[in-house]
């Protein structure tokens, strides 16, 4: 069997008796042999695209996993620079898939849910170190520069044809629902339902975490935080399903 001069297999037919009424020159032996090449040859065809099929399913699997494990590294590079941080992105990329599947994000769009989650502060990579990582307030001119992440982020990743629809997150999650928000001041349902279901989870983990200046919340004061800007900072109904999924951790 061969495809291209290439030997894809052998198609071994053995018979135990001679065919009926016929020498090995009669027509109803050459129409036996007319028929077994051209079994041979489609069998040919169908392992060689079969085995085609294999390694590009492989080779697009090989290609996934290299995406991801990239992503991870430049997230945990983010970690590593911003130290007060360290262990928040992992975090939030697990209670934002989890509260995503609650809301109905469709399992067919997780995966860019996951990859904007993890590169949710991207953009931080273009903020000065002494701005970054000060141990204080900022002043109003070092929030205009803070500020700029989100623009930043977009500006990196929307040139990655692979990552055009992971930058929901990463652009938008400094949204506020009632339109006060940074960087485009989007307002209710026009910020992405992924950015909405994040912008709660990156809070509560940011009150839920220690800070050089202060200590962590605790849960009841979070709470009462999240349900305080319930309308204005973020979506009512993510507010509700968020309180509901969390008590269950």
């Amino acid at each position: 069997m061969l495809v291209k001069a290439h030997v894809k297999g052998l198609l071994d037919i053995m018979h135990r008796s001679a065919l009926p009424g016929a020498d090995a020159s009669s027509p109803m032996n050459n129409e036996w042999l007319n028929f077994l090449n051209t079994l041979a040859e489609q069998t040919a065809i169908a392992i060689d695209n079969a085995q085609m099929f294999e390694g590009l399913q492989r080779s697009n699997m090989e290609l996934a996993l290299a995406y991801d494990a990239t992503i991870e590294g430049w997230s945990h590079a983010m970690d590593l620079r911003d130290k007060e941080t360290e262990g928040h992105t992992l975090r939030v990329t697990e209670l934002t898939m989890r509260l995503g599947r609650v809301l109905g994000i469709p399992e067919s769009e997780s995966v860019h849910l996951r990859r904007g989650a993890l590169l949710h502060d991207i953009g931080k990579i273009g903020v000065p170190d002494n701005i970054l990582r000060k141990p204080g307030p900022l002043t109003d001119d070092e929030w205009v520069i803070m500020r700029q992440h989100p623009q930043l982020a977009y500006e990196m990743l929307s040139p990655i044809p692979y990552l055009q629809q992971s930058l929901d997150i990463p652009y938008c999650h400094h949204e506020r629902w009632d339109g006060s928000g940074y960087p485009r001041g989007l307002k209710g349902t026009e910020i992405p339902l992924s950015a909405r279901i994040f912008a709660v989870i990156d809070v509560w983990d940011a009150l839920r975490s220690d800070r050089p200046y202060r200590n962590a919340w605790p849960v009841e004061e979070t709470r009462r935080y999240i349900l305080e800007h319930s309308g204005t900072m973020f979506d009512p109904q993510v507010v509700e399903v968020f309180l509901r999924e969390i008590d269950r951790l």
